[in-house]
């Protein structure tokens, strides 16, 4: 029997991969891991200290699916200054009747940061006011126009301010987002000077940096906001100072299992300023309507978003079966 592996390149891919339909594939996905009918290992990270580099490893099947996948994802922090993108990376498929290689995806990180948006986006869903109006983002590289781009799918919100430490990419990235033709008529995006600024008086604060210590403070906080921490996907990241684990009324996690051994849950237990058995559910619990999202207007709730698996799986999926619809892609012959 002949065998082929599809590949597709990044442009391709961007074509392929609608927004919506990830974030409804992500939310699927989600519901499926917290309810047993996924695979999941652990992640597996590797840094590259001397050049500022860090590889993340993640892999997961959806029981019942036709594929598993196996991502790598990598982020070199100096790379902008060498004329290269911070962000890289592939996803492998396989067919998970037989274990043969199915596809090739050559996104250069390009799924990645589309699910990671579509999982803030699910997290907003369900734990963001639904009259939310205010946004804050603290970190303006690409993932905060990810971010803006997806919660714009779930939330009419009227404000983002954006926050970086570099004032002219945080104005860069403002610039961008408001030339973007799918985001809420009339809403306004602007740079802003300080994280408080950011987070005082919002309703929604989204986080996407590569900090190693808290940024967002809990006196920052008013009652009724949601938070969607992104950006510590390793044990070392963290953007949210311990209390305002403590302060939160709902603490959810993507992944429990994973979110204790990195992201800010796992701060928040190591410092003691949290338990364990504050986490209140996971994000899929909440997809499948096992536990309840948003229960009133005041409370303050935190989603910490670590990345798993079978949101590359999801995507990957969504990808192949659009091109395999269109007669896209190349072949090579195994």
């Amino acid at each position: 029997m002949s065998r082929s592996l599809l590949i597709l390149r990044e442009a391709e891919i961007r074509e392929l991969l609608d927004l919506q339909e990830c974030i409804e594939a992500v939310e699927r996905a989600f519901a499926a891991y917290s309810t047993g009918q996924a695979e999941l290992p652990a992640v597996i990270n590797l840094d590259v200290p001397e050049h500022r580099g860090e590889i993340h490893v993640k892999a997961g099947h959806l029981r019942g699916g036709g594929h598993y996948a196996v991502k790598i994802a990598s982020g070199f922090y100096d790379n902008p200054s060498k004329g290269l993108p911070q962000n890289d990376g592939m996803v492998l498929v396989f067919e998970a009747q037989t274990g043969q290689p199915a596809a090739l995806l050559l996104d250069n990180g390009y799924i990645t940061d589309l699910r990671t948006g579509a999982a803030g986006a699910v997290a907003a869903r369900h734990l963001a006011r639904r009259d939310a109006r205010v946004v804050g983002v603290i970190g303006c590289g690409g993932q905060a126009r990810f971010q803006l781009q997806a919660l714009a799918r779930v939330r009419a919100f009227r404000e983002a301010r954006i926050f970086g430490r570099r004032a002219e990419r945080a104005r860069a990235c403002a610039d961008d987002l408001a030339s973007l033709p799918a985001m809420p008529p009339g809403a306004r995006f602007r740079p802003v000077a300080s994280a408080r600024e950011a987070v005082e008086g919002a309703d929604i604060v989204v986080t996407v940096t590569a900090s190693r210590e808290p940024i967002v403070l809990v006196d920052w906080l008013a009652p009724g906001t949601h938070i969607t921490a992104v950006g510590s996907d390793g044990p070392d990241k963290q953007e949210l100072h311990p209390e305002v684990l403590a302060r939160a009324d709902r603490l959810v996690a993507d992944s429990k299992a994973q979110c204790l051994r990195l992201g800010e849950i796992h701060h928040g237990v190591a410092s003691g300023a949290i338990s364990e058995n504050k986490v209140d559910a996971e994000l899929g619990e909440i997809a499948a309507g096992l536990k309840p999202g948003r229960r009133s207007d005041s409370e303050i709730t935190v989603c910490d978003l670590t990345g798993v698996g079978v949101q590359d799986v999801a995507a990957a999926s969504l990808v192949i079966a659009q091109a395999r619809a269109a007669r896209r892609g190349e072949r090579l012959a195994l």
